[in-house]
């Protein structure tokens, strides 16, 4: 991908305003198509706080009421990750709040301790976090299997549904897992059927809000759905003597109190609630960093994981000492914040705000909610977290095993023993897997077929010599290599073999899972990506070839050979899922003809990733200027609308030769340049092409003449005028964009961006603009789309 799109680097060094000349000093004004793509920007972020400040209400209230924590404090936790991790964390679009993966482990902290005492460790495992956020281990902690994590998360889900169930019916919910389910046939039999009532309109609301067909769907869906099913509830129990949600008066909280428990004790659960806390948060920053991705028109930076641990770590800090819940960051929020639109952190800070009014001005209006359609909102969440769609996935990569026994320690034991038993089970099946292998001998009517299955280590090495020594000398044999690791143990015995069998008269090949041939090439290939293509003669065929005649196209059939030898294997499964799917770019590149620029080296980008248009001078010619040029506009209008793209490029470059001829051409009648060969007339294809780089080359002769300032590059002077025509050329051309009306709408709609780039040839480095200051910014090397 290009990363064009996910960053781009602010200049090293900007002069004070004493070191510009009096005509510079005066700050550019914006231009139009930035501000309205700013208010554009801040729209969406005020409508999607909105709608998660909507649903974080009642998911807040919810998880608290079911831990036997104080109502508030779900508020509380809702507010502080909204404005504390909103601000400090470095996943913008996650909303962070009252954690649902450590509603258990807060019950359980709870009952055993007491609020003050899980406040208490509530601040520590933030401090934990902090820790390792500065530790900078974010990135590490995706190392655990996902089997793991979701077999983690469902087991959560189980225990939550199963206890809050008992809400449901009326009934008071156990700390243990297997106490309420021994329970629950007994509560089923004696139900309280005001409750059960309630909960029953949460749960049909709930299910049923997303499917409601029509305009009428179209506009309930505007509301989140624990919203509108916690609304209908508390209608449907208007006049039902239930129990509701009672907020006690705002006051000062009480200081956090460490519990009356052993170092070990204390210490376990730091470390449960750091775990939990920080798995779920940095898997939903990256779930939702990834639906971010997806939206056209989203221009936010990609998650920098070891900042969202810290700020996830001082919003716990903050939380337990004003009482609040354990926070962590929140996948299904961070998704509704997305789908809602949101495109910056304002949306994630202006939800905590909303949250904080709320419960300073409509407290009354929240105590009328009754607690079992809270219990009912809290139930389907949890059931919701064993998701099928990841035990498919699991299963398909054979982790079954271990997402169940996670699933099953997790609500036997609880949470910091099912993600060991998990680890434990994981290990071992690595090994088994390590060290399990099947060879078998099967006679076929023309051929010996050696199978190999599993991984073919020093440890199996016996037994593939035993089952090799089975084999008739002087007969044809496949050995077909089923697994994916080969040590050199394992290597040296399948070659000694081989080469000891062909020299008796034996006939061996060697393939893979797909059954195609193994073999080395008969010379070695040692260029790497990108090394120096000048007489570079490794993809040219050998003079033995009669198929491939000796020209000057001997090279590029060599290097077409050279891609089928070697690279086509590897990329033939993502061409087919594209061939079948169509192309997707996210990316419009508009760039030079000229042979020296390679977009893919330059952006990082594979198939699929970038539609380009490359023509000489990376010239845009303005709608209406030319009918014989509607081929460049034809792209543009196919990209914009067509494939909606979500970023157009216009790239100069160094040397460019087209830019040379603009400078050096003649007046009119003149013999041109002899050196380009473009006639200054306009009697050939080229300099009719090149008439539309003229107003590129007038607006640096006006740029010069009126002493606006000009162009200018980060880190060192401009070299020459042509390079200067270059970068002003860049600047021309997103001009001649904007005045295609497909372009217009959708920048001023916020869902396309522009962007202005120069490569230099020479020192193979790319240059941003800027456009504020109309500077082009080194890219540098350090400046990743994901930081860690």
């Amino acid at each position: 991908m290009s990363q064009i799109e996910k960053s781009r680097p602010q200049p090293q060094h900007m002069p004070h305003r004493s070191e510009l000349p009096p005509e510079s000093r005066r700050k550019p004004r914006p231009e139009p198509r930035e501000k309205g793509a700013r208010r554009t920007a801040v729209r969406r972020d005020l409508s999607a706080s909105i709608v998660v400040f909507l649903l974080a209400v009642p998911l807040s209230l919810g998880i608290a009421l079911a831990t036997g924590a104080p109502p508030q404090a779900g508020l509380v936790a809702a507010v502080v990750g909204g404005i504390v991790a909103g601000l400090l964390g470095g996943a913008p679009l996650q909303i962070s709040g009252a954690a649902t993966g450590l509603l258990v482990v807060t019950a359980d902290l709870v009952q055993r301790y007491g609020w003050r005492a899980t406040c208490a460790i509530t601040v520590l495992a933030g401090l934990a976090q902090l820790a390792l956020g500065a530790a900078r281990v974010a990135r590490a902690a995706l190392a655990i299997s996902p089997a793991i994590v979701h077999g983690m998360l469902a087991g959560i889900g189980v225990t939550i549904a199963i206890g809050q169930l008992h809400v449901v019916l009326g009934g008071s919910p156990d700390s243990s897992a297997l106490d309420n389910a021994a329970a629950l046939p007994g509560q089923l039999e004696h139900p309280h059927l005001a409750a059960l009532l309630i909960g029953a309109v949460t749960v049909a609301v709930l299910v049923g809000w997303g499917r409601l067909p029509g305009r009428a769907g179209r506009w309930a869906r505007m509301v989140p759905a624990p919203l509108a099913a916690v609304l209908a509830a508390t209608a449907a129990s208007a006049g039902m003597a239930v129990p509701r949600v009672d907020l006690p008066s705002w006051q000062m909280p009480e200081l956090p109190a460490l519990p009356d428990a052993s170092v070990p004790a204390i210490a376990a659960a730091v470390l449960t609630v750091t775990l939990v806390a920080s798995m779920e948060s940095l898997l939903s920053a990256v779930a939702v960093d990834r639906l971010a991705a997806e939206q056209p028109g989203a221009p936010v930076a990609r998650a920098h994981l070891n900042r969202e641990l810290a700020g996830q770590g001082v919003s716990n800090a903050v939380s337990g000492l004003l009482g609040g819940f354990p926070i962590s960051g929140g996948a299904m929020r961070g998704s509704a914040n997305v789908k809602a639109g949101a495109v910056s952190r304002r949306s994630t800070v202006l939800h905590g705000v909303w949250v904080l009014v709320c419960a300073g001005l409509l407290a009354g209006a929240l105590e009328q909610i009754p607690l079992a359609a809270l219990a009912a909102l809290v139930m389907v969440v949890g059931i919701r977290m064993v998701s099928f769609a990841h035990i498919r996935h699991v299963q398909r990569h054979r982790e079954f095993p271990v997402y169940a026994a996670t699933l099953g320690a997790v609500v036997i034991l609880g949470v910091l023993q099912g993600v060991a038993t998990g680890i434990a089970v994981a290990v071992f099946l690595a090994l088994r897997r390590l060290t399990h292998t099947r060879i078998t001998v099967t006679e076929e009517p023309d051929s010996h077929r050696v199978r190999v299955t599993g991984q073919l280590t020093f440890l199996a090495v016996p037994r593939l010599t035993r089952t090799l020594a089975l084999v008739p000398p002087q007969a044809n044999v496949v050995v077909e290599l089923c697994g994916s690791f080969m040590d050199h143990a394992a290597y040296e015995a399948l070659q000694t073999w081989s080469t000891a069998h062909q020299a008796h008269g034996g006939w061996v090949t060697l393939s893979g899972r797909s059954r195609r041939p193994i073999a080395e090439p008969a010379s070695a290939h040692a260029c790497r990506p990108w090394t120096p293509w000048r007489n570079h003669h490794c993809t040219r065929p050998a003079p033995a070839r009669e198929s491939v005649p000796e020209s000057s196209g001997s090279q590029l059939m060599g290097g077409v050979s050279a891609f089928q030898r070697h690279t086509a294997p590897l990329v033939r499964e993502e061409l087919a899922r594209l061939a079948r799917e169509g192309q997707r770019p996210t990316q419009l590149f508009l760039t030079c003809a000229d042979s020296r620029l390679v977009t893919s080296m330059i952006t990082s980008s594979g198939p699929g990733d970038l539609f380009t248009v490359r023509n000489v001078g990376n010239l845009m010619p303005p709608p209406g200027s030319d009918s014989s040029c509607d081929s460049v506009g034809a792209a543009i209008e196919y990209a914009v609308d067509v494939l909606k793209v979500g970023s157009i490029t216009v790239c100069g470059h160094s040397g460019c030769g087209a830019m040379a001829a603009l400078l050096t051409s003649a007046p009119a009648g003149s013999q041109g340049d002899s050196h380009t060969g473009v006639q200054s007339t306009d009697a050939t294809p080229l300099a009719r092409w090149l008439r539309h780089g003229r107003p590129s080359l007038a607006r640096m002769e006006r740029i010069g003449r009126l002493g606006r300032g000009e162009v200018a590059l980060s880190e060192r002077p401009v070299a020459d005028d042509q390079e200067r025509l270059a970068l002003v050329n860049v600047m021309q051309q997103l001009d001649h964009l904007m005045a295609h009306p497909c372009v217009a709408r959708r920048v001023a709609e916020g869902s396309l961006a522009l962007h202005g780039m120069y490569f230099h040839v020479g020192e193979a480095q790319a240059y941003v603009l800027d456009e504020p200051s109309g500077r082009f910014c080194a890219v540098r090397a350090e400046a990743a789309p994901v930081t860690v």
